[in-house]
């Protein structure tokens, strides 16, 4: 009955966690140009980062949206049970899966990788 419980949870955990980083993303003109000129890219945490130096209205805008997925990811732990910290994870996973080649992504070790 526990791994059921288990396997439940997990199941809803990750059926939630698909839609919390688009919604919190919402396709900002400036951070899409961003992404592409190789400033802005995904980290494995769920979050977006700043790649080298960026002009401070980027960096503005990647705090607001970590702001935003932040509070979602703690929306849907509180609705799933789980943990915002695991929240993120699956979603900065399933995020950085999801890029286009030539992307920029953070890897575990706290390098920046092109995809």
């Amino acid at each position: 009955m526990t791994s059921l419980r288990t396997f439940a949870a997990a199941s809803v955990f990750a059926i939630a966690s698909f839609a919390v980083a688009p919604a919190a993303f919402a396709g900002d003109p400036v951070i899409d140009a961003a992404i592409d000129a190789g400033q802005v890219g995904e980290t494995i945490d769920g979050l977006l980062g700043v790649v080298g130096a960026a002009d401070p209205a980027i960096v503005r805008k990647v705090n607001e949206i970590n702001n935003r997925r932040a509070a979602k990811y703690a929306e849907v732990a509180a609705q799933t049970g789980t943990t915002p910290a695991q929240v993120a994870r699956l979603t900065g996973e399933k995020q950085i899966e999801k890029l286009d080649a030539g992307e920029y992504y953070m890897d575990e070790s706290g390098v920046w990788k092109r995809k």
